[in-house]
């Protein structure tokens, strides 16, 4: 007589558990309190960057002397909602047309020293010997300069613009990923499925990309989010100092250099635009941290458990504890 169709489902003395599969990504972010506000936040960001200056029309370079400095109030309009400047432009409107400023530097320069850098770290650490010693030579040199110290230089040199910042400090940050990437594909070499797969044939090429790539992606983009705030804190620096984004154009910095002699009369002209930056920052820090948990399979788990829970535990399931 044969078992009903459901009978494997039952629990039976020699039947092992079936596997579960891992919760989707969304579902962990949802977990995470934290991680799932500085998402929001960073999505909210974006968006603004992307589609605010089809709202706001020409209101952040819109003058009016009569609204001169005025504080943030609901009397004057939506967007009379963070005061004015001292030429009387909305500084909430201004505050949307410089996320699209910095996020047009701040992204490029993360995306173009990711690329190259990662290329030339997978290439060089997979092959090794004279390849990768000239590479790494070429990062020491590179680093051996602080980042901030040869944009100044080279934006001295020559005229301070967006597409000069991007170049600047696409180059300055490529050794991070280089290094980083040398460190992946140097440990991967030797490993058994890179050994079958040199064994059969396949082209160099195609171990580091099929192979090597994979496992060292989330790596290079934990470093990624990391870095698009060094990035963002670097070019605000510079349009504080006068050397990055330039008049009519705006940027985050440029508001904060702008407005710092006017902070014991009108503190929101720079004091809105520092707690936009350091908001940013603070959220891709956070998403970083939850980026990294979520993409090693060996640390996957901790994002399931309660979240009062996750600094008490050891550091592997208890399911696995004999």
């Amino acid at each position: 007589m044969t078992e009903p169709a459901d009978s494997a489902d039952r629990p039976s003395g020699g039947a092992a558990p079936s596997p579960t599969r891992p919760p989707r990504w969304w579902l962990l972010l949802g977990r995470d309190r934290g991680a799932a506000v500085a998402a929001v936040v960073l999505a909210a960001v974006f968006l603004v960057a992307l589609f605010g200056r089809l709202f706001i029309g020409d209101r952040a370079v819109r003058q009016d002397l009569r609204a001169s400095l005025r504080p943030p109030s609901l009397d004057h309009g939506f967007y009379g909602l963070l005061g004015t400047d001292v030429l009387g432009r909305s500084v909430l409107a201004r505050l949307v047309d410089a996320a699209g400023t910095t996020l047009s530097v701040a992204v490029p320069a993360v995306l173009c020293s990711l690329l190259i850098g990662s290329a030339l770290g997978l290439w060089a650490g997979y092959h090794g010997g004279m390849r990768e010693n000239v590479a790494m030579r070429v990062a020491d040199v590179i680093l051996s300069f602080p980042s901030l110290l040869i944009a100044v230089v080279v934006l001295y040199v020559f005229a301070p613009s967006a597409m000069n910042i991007v170049l600047i400090l696409a180059i300055a940050r490529v050794p991070v990923y280089l290094r980083t990437a040398r460190a992946e594909s140097a440990e991967l070499r030797s490993r058994l499925f890179v050994d079958a797969a040199r064994t059969f044939g396949t082209p160099s090429r195609n171990i580091i990309y099929r192979h090597i790539l994979p496992i060292a992606l989330p790596t290079l983009l934990t470093v990624a989010t990391l870095d698009f705030c060094f990035v963002m804190l670097t070019e605000s620096s510079l349009s504080f100092l006068g050397i990055g984004i330039q008049p009519p154009d705006v940027s985050w910095g440029l508001m904060v250099a702008q407005g710092r002699q006017y902070l014991q009369t009108a503190w929101w002209i720079a004091v809105l635009p520092g707690f936009a930056i350091v908001l940013t920052t603070v959220s891709a820090t956070v998403l970083a941290a939850w980026v990294r948990l979520a993409t090693d399979p060996a640390q996957r788990w901790r994002l399931t458990l309660p979240q009062k829970r996750r600094g008490n535990r050891a550091a592997v399931p208890s399911e696995m504890i004999a």
